[in-house]
């Protein structure tokens, strides 16, 4: 029996309720996972996985899901509320990336190591100097009249395009972390492929979030 139009409907929203429900917990598990396995305070070091998977796996998922049409946390705010809320999420996200990026580059100076000399530290790197630039971006949005050959509709797209972009490095950074040999030592087995799973289904959902607000744009200028 073919299913109608308003039962697809419902249902393909039921479907992004349910993913967006689970990119909260999975934004909230990680983070507290890392804490349990870094243990913050015990070394320099341990300082550094739980700021990153604060910054990308946390705050930079609720900044994001926050635009989100059916899990939004202040989904019952304006959209001025909103608004503030994400730049003070982003802000607390840098913020923690900057700390993290800043520790890590101290501690392997006092141990005599490299700098950025791994797929995962030159990535981390790329993603905490992409976050600093969107979010200087972001002041565009702020006072678009800075731009006078561009709309506000066509900042906010290539805004959010361009944050996705910064928002998939962060996830690609987190992920070859734990491929290092902290990670690796410490979880194994079934654990760890259920880690790399977690910035793998934020990351679907952030997409399918930023690719519906594209098509609902392109849709209502026509």
């Amino acid at each position: 029996m073919a299913l109608t139009a308003e039962t697809e409907s419902r249902l393909y929203r039921s479907l992004r309720v349910a993913a967006g429900s689970a990119a909260h917990l999975v934004a909230l598990g990680f983070p507290a996972a890392v804490a349990v396995l870094a243990r913050p305070g015990s070394s320099l070091f341990s300082w550094h996985p739980l700021l990153m998977a604060l910054a990308f796996s946390f705050l930079m998922t609720e900044a994001l899901l926050i635009f989100s049409p059916e899990t939004s946390l202040l989904r019952s705010f304006s959209r001025k509320i909103r608004v503030r809320a994400h730049w003070a999420l982003q802000l607390l996200a840098l913020l923690c990336a900057l700390l993290g990026l800043g520790i890590i580059t101290y501690n392997k100076h006092l141990n005599g190591k490299g700098h950025f000399v791994t797929w995962h530290g030159l990535t981390g790197l790329l993603a905490v100097l992409y976050a600093g630039g969107q979010c200087a971006g972001g002041v565009l949005l702020l006072y678009p009249k800075l731009m006078k050959n561009w709309t506000l509709a066509k900042l906010k797209l290539y805004h959010a395009t361009s944050g996705l972009v910064g928002y998939l490095l962060g996830c690609a950074s987190l992920m070859l972390g734990m491929c290092s040999l902290w990670f690796t030592t410490t979880v194994t087995g079934a654990s760890w492929y259920l880690a790399m799973l977690c910035p793998l289904v934020t990351s679907l959902v952030i997409m399918n979030q930023v690719s519906n607000a594209y098509l609902y744009r392109k849709r209502s200028q026509h």
